[in-house]
C-alpha cells in the first residue's frame, strides 16, 4: 500500500511522510493488531525550528516507550516555545488515518485535512506511530512537572478571551470525542469536527502570533476496522495485494566460547545516570554496537559484560553475575542473579537482584526488572541513593544449560496466585462453608414418629417430674 502523495511532512530539519503516506503503514498495522490496546499514534509540530531530530528507530513494529518519549518531548520544552496545546482524543489509533485520511487516493474526503496543512507548514514535526499507552497516560502530569504549569482544559470560547505570553509557560488541554457508534455520529464526521477544531485552535494562535508546541495523542486506541468500500477498487485490490511481511523481532545478545552459553534480551532497555535517560535497545539488539570483552562462562558461575563506548561521555560496562548452585532440598540446580555490576566514570555501583533465579535448565523472563519500585523494584542498588537507575522491559536471560539461541521453558517472575485469584479463592471456599452447613442442618432434620388419630384415643404425654 504506497501512498500517492509526496512527503509532507518535517519531521526536524528532513521531510517525512504523513501517517496515512508511510509506505511501511502495511506493517505497522500489522504490529498494531498484535497489541491494539495497548499503543496509540501521538504526532508533535512546532512553530519553532530544529526542536527534533529524525526518529530513526520508529521502525516496522517499533513501540515508543516512556522513556523514549521523554527523549523527544525534552528538546521541544527546553528550548521551544513555553504554550504548550495538547489536544487529547477519547479513541484514536492509526488505523483511523488509514481509513479516512485519504491514503487510498481519495484526499478530497481526508477527515484530517486541518491537521495535514499544520504539519506540512509547521518548522518541526515529529510523527511517532505507535507509543505505549502508559507513555501516553503520564503525558499530561509529565507536561505539567517540565512546563511548571497546570493544565487548563479550554474550548474556542475560552482561547479567544486568553492572553498567552510568549515567556510564561501555559499547558492547554483541548479535549476531542471520538464517537465509534452509528447511531450517534459515523467516526468520519466526528475526526471531521475534530480536525475543525485544531484548525480553529491554531487558527487563533497565528492571528495573535503566538508560538507554540502542539501534540495530538489520545487516551485509548479506537481499534477502527477498515472498511471494505474505502479500498479503492474494493475487494479485489485488497486480495490482489501484496501481504504485508512479518514484523522482524530483534535476535537476543548471545555470548559464545565454544558455543552459546548466555543469551540475553529485552523489548526495552534503558538506563539514566543522573537523571538522563538514555535508550539501549537499538544498539544493543540490532546494531550490536557494544562489546563482549570482559564476559565469561564455566559450570558455575556466568557472567555478561556489555560495554559501551561515549555512553554518558564515558566508557560503561554492565556486568550481569549468575551463579548456578545445588540444592539439596530440592535435588536440583537453581541459577541465582547474584548482583549487576555498572562501572562508570571510574566507580562501580552494584545492584542486587537476587529475585532474578530460577531452576539452573529453564530461562529466567520478567515482564519489568526495574530500579523503579512501581515496577517490582527487582534491581535494589546496594548504596541509597544511586545516580544510575534502569528499567528491563520483557526481560528474558539464561546462562546456563543453553541449546543453541533459543531460550529454554521460562520460569517467570510472576506468581500464579495473584490477588483476584485469592479473592476468588477465599469466595469460593466461604461459600462451600454455607453450603456444607445448610446440607448438614437439612440432613439432621427429622420426622414424627407418631401421628393423632381421630378415631382412636388422643395421645397423652405425661409430664415427668
Amino acid at each position: 500500500m504506497a501512498a500517492t502523495a509526496a512527503p509532507w511532512m518535517q519531521t526536524g530539519t528532513r521531510r517525512a511522510p504523513a501517517p496515512w503516506q508511510m509506505r511501511w503503514l502495511p506493517l505497522m498495522l500489522m504490529a498494531a493488531a498484535a497489541a491494539a490496546e495497548q499503543q496509540v499514534p501521538l504526532v508533535l509540530w512546532s512553530s519553532d525550528r530544529d526542536l527534533w531530530a529524525p526518529a530513526v528507530d520508529t521502525h516496522e513494529g517499533h513501540i515508543t516507550s516512556d522513556m523514549q518519549l521523554s527523549t523527544y518531548l525534552d528538546p521541544a520544552l527546553e528550548l521551544g516555545p513555553r504554550n504548550v496545546l495538547l489536544f487529547l482524543q477519547d479513541k484514536l489509533s492509526i488505523e483511523d488515518f488509514t481509513a479516512y485520511g485519504g491514503v487510498f487516493g481519495n484526499k478530497q474526503d481526508s477527515a484530517f485535512s486541518n491537521l495535514e496543512n499544520a504539519l506540512d507548514l509547521a518548522p518541526s514535526s515529529l510523527v511517532l506511530p505507535a507509543v505505549d499507552w502508559y507513555a501516553v497516560s503520564t503525558l499530561t502530569t509529565y507536561l505539567q512537572e517540565k512546563l511548571g504549569a497546570s493544565p487548563l482544559h479550554v474550548d474556542l470560547a475560552t482561547l479567544r478571551e486568553l492572553k498567552l505570553n510568549a515567556s510564561l509557560p501555559a499547558l492547554l488541554l483541548i479535549r476531542l470525542p471520538y464517537t465509534a457508534s452509528s447511531s450517534l455520529m459515523a467516526p468520519r464526521e466526528v475526526l471531521t469536527g475534530n480536525d475543525e477544531v485544531i484548525g480553529q485552535v491554531l487558527s487563533t494562535l497565528k492571528s495573535e502570533d503566538v508560538p507554540y508546541t502542539a501534540a495530538l495523542t489520545a487516551v485509548r486506541p479506537s481499534r477502527v476496522t477498515r472498511d471494505v468500500a474505502m479500498v479503492a477498487g474494493g475487494l479485489g485490490r485488497q486480495l490482489l495485494q501484496k501481504q504485508p511481511a512479518s514484523v522482524v523481532i530483534h535476535p537476543p545478545v548471545s555470548y559464545n566460547d565454544t558455543a552459546p552459553r548466555i543469551l540475553f534480551w529485552a523489548q526495552n532497555f534503558s538506563v539514566a545516570y543522573g537523571g538522563r535517560w538514555e535508550d539501549l535497545t537499538l544498539i544493543t539488539f540490532n546494531l550490536q554496537r557494544f562489546s563482549l570483552t570482559g564476559s565469561s562462562w564455566n559450570d558455575s558461575l556466568a557472567v555478561l559484560a556489555l560495554t559501551y563506548e561515549q555512553l554518558f561521555g564515558t566508557t560503561v560496562t554492565f556486568k550481569f553475575i549468575l551463579a548456578n548452585r545445588f540444592y539439596p532440598v530440592s535435588a536440583r540446580h537453581w541459577f541465582t542473579m547474584d548482583r549487576l555490576e555498572i562501572h562508570g566514570n571510574g566507580s562501580v555501583v552494584y545492584f542486587n537482584a537476587s529475585q532474578i533465579t530460577g531452576p539452573s535448565i529453564y530461562s529466567f523472563h520478567c515482564q519489568y526488572v526495574s530500579t523503579n519500585g512501581d515496577n517490582g523494584n527487582i534491581l535494589v542498588p546496594d548504596t541509597q541513593p544511586s545516580l544510575w537507575q534502569m528499567t528491563l522491559q520483557d526481560f528474558q536471560i539464561q546462562a546456563f544449560n543453553v541449546t543453541g539461541e533459543q531460550f529454554s521453558y521460562a520460569s517467570d517472575c510472576a506468581g500464579f496466585f495473584s490477588p483476584g485469584i485469592w479473592m476468588g479463592l477465599l469466595t469460593s471456599l466461604f461459600m462451600l462453608f454455607i453450603f456444607t452447613y445448610g446440607l448438614h442442618m437439612i440432613l439432621s432434620l427429622k420426622t414424627m414418629d407418631r401421628f393423632d388419630d381421630h378415631k382412636g384415643p388422643t395421645i397423652t404425654l405425661t409430664q415427668i417430674v
